[in-house]
């Protein structure tokens, strides 16, 4: 712990409220939203372009956070609050990170390049976790925020480092290297990941192997295409690894695996992943376990523990009506709190239930770990936990009443009464040797093999990229309705929720009371209001657009006087739902009779926002709209909330931002605009897998009407996706592609209801291979533009069916 003399000394800060001298720091918040209420917590008030964690200072500390690091000069009702004044709460942090760095003496490993940083650093802690306890950046916390969040982490009883750090502009690899502080550096790669931040690729390898500038050794691979004249002149030890004989370990390629060699001695690895990206992070791996004097003859157990293990949360639909968040393939403190608050914010049941296993890591540590392990949990709001192994057994005496301990993983599922577990969100959280995966494909639904994976991280950027376009005070309202365009409502307007977004938006009813029920709280406006729903939207506190006298006057009947909340819509030209300008004068005087009404919002639909051939009619459209809400408001004597852009609208035309811009198909990451935006992330990746290899000769016939006719001998996998799945009719015979092992393979014949083949002769295809349909590979526009439709079609018919996959590095 640091004490607040230490802090202000490594800060020069200014104490705007004199200092308990009892308080120190222990854990470290930067999020109003994940502080949780723990003794000797400290707050740092980030200050961005769009937010201001200064203004959530009484709600931390209402949560029981007392000491406070601030940019801005602020007060607290309370006397009991410390708070320091800095000139820059982030560099003060960093400044504090660099503090706790230097109190140990543990060696460090930093690793930096343009990818697998994150792979790198999580495999390495899988094949070193038996000899050292190791402290690293939970999930992929590599920026200016996350590696001083990430070192802070470090402890007496923490025997090795391993930490990642990401940058994306010049001079910011200098701070990051005063506090992780590395004596071994690990370089992946140079690629073209945030290139738009330098002036040559040059110049930002130059910034990254400023890292290393201090470290005593570093790892790389000599055949990596990047000019090694700048490492050359790092004054460190090199330790290198490649295909020629002049490295210091020589890995080398064939069809079945690697050929080490490393001080005369050489042995052969079969591995279990063939992709180019896997092999050469395993190389890195290699390299550091030889660094570590790692038997040659180990090697191979310890590669063969590898896989490529989800890095992420996964939310998924589970039996019983529970939500899963599978996190079975990891389980250390820091990712502890990361996964609780991301539980704590899962709002579609009430119930939540954590089930942890131990962390099975030296004895020496395990105490302590135990000991922080409960008090994390116990500082969350987690209604029931169930911890597993005897390590959990041996070291606690007492549980609470809603907690349990079981011996094994084994045990779980033997005792385990699936009732006990409804309508609940499960946690399942734990170490790789505990085999959790068991325990999630018991609760997961029993759905077949194609999945739509939703990328939250994706979703959340596009939020905050299409947020950064808004002016100050512009409001923003997010459409969830068709399913949340394919992806899931339930789960989407749940993290927008947590995003603290202004509005959601439904077509029907029914969508918003699914949305109700799964306790979203938001204002809701509902597009298509029908009479029969009526009762339904006052009973969920839904609000009705109200687009002709018909519906107006029969929303007015059946209120009877009761106060109820509306939007406006006028037709400026779309000619599908809306209020005519000339009816305005006529629609003021119904209102008016009726004051109980209050009139939320009034808002118009561009046309054609997305193609600049309809540009001077969207402008009049724009003039029309305004000019109809401005007569409305003067003649109800308040002003509603003015909407008119919605995605392509608010990237095109910012100037019509009104109050309020409605944002959607941009959140999925869809751009339907003609100049294809950059910072608009894909979201979706709907995967389907292989069932079945034929080998086919001339002259057979494929599917129904036996339209893949064979003319030469071919090869063809069945896939576990059809029609009734989404995947249309009309991407049969040859239109239609996906993408397998990185090739393209073509629809043959024609797709049936529940399956589809493709030729993937000459592709090395084999049974269980996963197939992207669409998605991060193969563009979700680039399907659509094959049979000639729009990618809204294409996600929107997804089917239910089609099991959602939710994926989160801890939102």
């Amino acid at each position: 712990m640091v004490t607040l003399s230490e802090l202000q000394h490594v800060t020069q800060g200014r104490w705007l409220t004199k200092p308990n001298e009892n308080l120190h720091i222990r854990y470290i918040f930067s999020d109003s939203r994940k502080t949780y209420g723990v003794a000797h917590g400290a707050f740092f008030a980030m200050r961005g372009t769009k937010h201001n964690a200064h203004a959530h200072v009484d709600e931390v500390y209402a949560k029981g956070i007392r000491i406070f690091i601030v940019e801005e000069e602020i007060y607290v009702k309370a006397n009991d609050a410390a708070i320091l004044l800095v000139p820059n709460t982030l560099f003060a942090l960093q400044q504090l990170a660099a503090y706790h760095r230097k109190k140990f003496t543990l060696p460090v490993v930093g690793i930096t390049g343009s990818n697998g940083k994150t792979i790198v650093k999580e495999w390495l802690y899988q094949v070193l976790a038996d000899r050292f306890s190791i402290v690293k950046n939970p999930g992929s916390y590599n920026s200016q925020l996350g590696v001083p969040l990430s070192v802070w982490q470090i402890q007496a009883h923490h025997t090795l480092g391993i930490f990642e750090a990401g940058i994306s502009l010049p001079g910011e690899m200098q701070k990051l290297e005063k506090i992780i502080q590395p004596t071994l550096g690990i370089f992946t790669n140079l690629g073209s990941a945030h290139d738009e931040g330098f002036t040559s690729r040059e110049e930002k390898l130059k910034e990254k192997l400023k890292l290393f500038e201090h470290c005593d050794t570093l790892v790389y691979c000599n055949d990596a295409p990047f000019n090694k004249t700048e490492i050359d002149k790092l004054t460190c030890k090199k330790f290198t690894w490649g295909n020629e004989t002049n490295n210091d370990v020589v890995i080398q390629k064939d069809k079945n695996g690697l050929s080490v060699t490393y001080d005369k001695q050489t042995t052969f690895i079969e591995l279990p992943f063939a992709d180019a990206a896997s092999i050469e992070n395993t190389g890195h791996v290699i390299a550091t376990l030889l660094f570590f004097q790692t038997p040659l003859s180990s090697l191979q157990q310890y590669i063969q523990q590898l896989r490529t293990v989800p890095m992420r949360l996964q939310v998924k639909a589970g039996i019983n009506n529970s939500i899963i968040i599978d996190d079975s393939y990891n389980n250390d403190l820091a990712g502890l709190a990361m996964s609780l608050d991301f539980l704590n914010h899962q709002n579609q049941r009430k119930t939540k239930h954590l089930i942890l296993s131990s962390l099975l890591q030296a004895s020496r540590e395990k105490i302590h770990w135990i000991q922080e392990a409960i008090r994390t949990i116990q500082s969350f709001k987690i209604d029931f936990v169930t911890l597993i192994g005897k390590e959990w057994q041996e070291e606690i005496n007492s549980l609470p009443p809603q907690w349990k301990i079981v011996t094994s993983t084994e045990s779980f599922l033997q005792e385990l009464k699936e009732e006990d577990y409804a309508n609940r969100v499960l946690l399942i959280k734990g170490a790789r040797s505990f085999q959790f995966e068991k325990i999630v494909k018991h609760f997961e639904q029993k759905i077949h093999g194609t999945v739509l994976e939703i990328d939250l991280n994706a979703l959340v950027d596009n939020y905050n990229y299409f947020k950064s376009l808004l002016n100050p005070g512009t409001k923003m309202m997010v459409m969830v309705k068709a399913f949340a365009y394919g992806s899931g409502s339930v789960e989407i307007a749940n993290i927008l929720q947590y995003h603290r977004v202004d509005y959601l938006g439904v077509a029907y009813a029914d969508e918003g009371v699914q949305l109700r029920k799964n306790n979203i709280q938001l204002p809701i406006m509902v597009l298509n209001p029908a009479a029969e729903s009526f009762q339904t939207m006052l009973d969920y506190a839904l609000e009705p657009e109200m687009y002709s006298f018909k519906i107006l006057s029969d929303y007015l009947q059946f209120l009877n006087g009761k106060k109820g909340n509306i939007h406006i819509k006028i037709d400026t030209g779309m000619h599908r739902l809306g209020f005519a300008p000339k009816e305005i004068d006529l629609l003021s005087e119904v209102l008016k009779a009726h004051p109980h009404i209050k009139v939320i919002s009034v808002f118009s639909h561009l046309a054609g926002s997305d193609e600049s051939k309809h540009d001077a009619f969207s402008h009049q459209q724009a003039k029309t709209f305004l000019d109809a809400a401005n007569q409305l408001t003067k003649q109800l004597g308040y002003k509603p909330l003015y909407h008119l852009l919605n995605s392509p609208g608010l990237l095109r035309f910012p100037g019509y931002q009104f109050d309020m811009i409605r944002l959607g198909i941009g959140l999925y990451g869809i751009d339907p605009t003609e100049n294809k935006n950059p910072n608009i992330q894909p979201v979706a990746t709907l995967k389907t897998v292989v069932s079945q290899i034929h080998h086919l000769q001339i002259g057979e016939t494929v599917g129904y009407g036996r339209h893949g006719k064979i003319e030469k001998e071919t090869v063809t996998a069945t896939l576990a996706i059809g029609y009734a799945d989404g995947y249309s009719r009309a991407f049969s015979k040859g239109i239609g592609e996906v993408l397998i092992n990185g090739k393209m393979a073509k629809v043959i014949g024609n797709v049936c209801m529940d399956m589809m083949m493709v030729d993937v002769t000459g592709l090395h295809v084999k049974e269980g291979d996963e197939v992207e349909i669409y998605g991060k590979h193969y563009p979700i526009e680039a399907v659509a533009k094959k049979i000639n439709t729009i990618p809204y079609e294409i996600l929107t018919n997804t089917s239910e069916r089609v099991k959602r996959i939710f994926i989160s590095a801890g939102i």
